[in-house]
């Protein structure tokens, strides 16, 4: 099978032909259609993301596919079901072995293409706004880095929520983008965060992708009693948070890792992604695939994630 493989850290990937792995224990074999593509994606080929894996490996942490062979002890789902998959990494390849309880069968009209890139991106939104924060109608919602994957998601789910969201972009063209995925106002991230959040009464709840000085101007424009939500540092920057803030304005920071509830608590990412689907079904989500590259391309698609010149999802086409 062709794999686009990581030989060593910080250089470009590379095409190569591999055996068709065979499924372990509690693994299932997929026929990969599409791989999304991450900005975590981007730190694991670095060596910098949370989970390391050392070279050489394939990234690709989620992905559509058809389930082609079953592991010891699997007895679904079974062969010939499509389904998506969190599974860490080994995407980015014609076939990819993944645990069975990662797999979600999924919408028969559902394209490949939106299939692969819809679990992280509006997992990461719906837990961290209904789980974590307990988001609430007529609540206001602050969404950082608001054209990207995740962003966007937010943007969606905020106002499915009930929520006045207030979207953060760089530039015009990317705030029409946000607007256009629901949501009420949107500011270029180059501009007064601060002042202009404050000037529409504040935020409950901060969504962040980006960390850096955008999070420093939302931690002052919150209201008494908001909630934030850091779900990753896009900007390179990990910011630290002064207590005497969070005391003063009586501040709560929910901290979410996303991919960590399919081992703490995977009935979380279950009922995520029930809702998700149903949404979806009902046709009020809309996923925004911003770039679709074949296999080989891949280290271009990480590019896009790396200048941050797409908006919405990159997905790889496989089969």
């Amino acid at each position: 099978m062709r794999a686009m493989q990581v030989k060593a850290f910080d250089t470009p990937l590379e095409l190569v032909d591999l055996p068709r792995p065979m499924p372990g224990p509690g693994e299932v074999l997929l026929r990969v259609h599409a791989c999304g593509v991450n900005f975590a994606d981007t730190l694991l080929v670095q060596g910098r993301y949370q989970e390391r894996l050392e070279p050489p490996f394939t990234p690709g942490l989620e992905l559509c596919g058809t389930i082609e062979a079953l592991g010891e002890g699997v007895t679904g789902p079974v062969t010939g079901t499509r389904v998506a998959c969190y599974g860490g990494a080994g995407g980015f390849a014609e076939y990819a072995t993944v645990p069975a309880n990662r797999c979600v069968e999924v919408p028969e009209g559902m394209p490949d293409t939106e299939v692969a890139g819809f679990l992280i991106a509006y997992g990461t939104s719906h837990v961290a706004l209904d789980y974590r924060a307990r988001l609430q109608p007529g609540e206001t919602l602050l969404v950082l880095g608001a054209s990207g994957g995740v962003g966007l998601t937010a943007v969606e789910i905020g106002r499915l929520m009930g929520a006045t969201v207030i979207a953060v972009a760089r530039g015009a063209a990317k705030g029409r983008i946000a607007i256009d995925a629901g949501a009420h106002h949107a500011f270029d991230s180059e501009g007064d965060i601060r002042a202009e959040v404050k000037a529409l009464g504040g935020a409950d709840v901060v969504y962040d992708p980006v960390g850096g000085e955008q999070f420093e101007a939302a931690l002052r424009a919150c209201k008494p009693e908001a909630r934030l939500l850091p779900v990753g540092f896009a900007s390179g920057t990990v910011p630290q948070i002064p207590a005497n803030i969070l005391l003063v304005k009586n501040l709560t920071v929910h901290g979410l890792y996303w991919g960590a509830y399919a081992t703490l608590r995977p009935s979380v990412l279950t009922e995520s992604f029930r809702q998700l689907f149903t949404w979806y079904e009902e046709g009020r989500l809309r996923p925004h695939i911003s770039n679709v590259l074949p296999l080989e391309r891949a280290e271009e698609a990480l590019e896009l994630l790396r200048s941050r010149k797409a908006t919405g999802k990159v997905v790889l086409s496989v089969a």
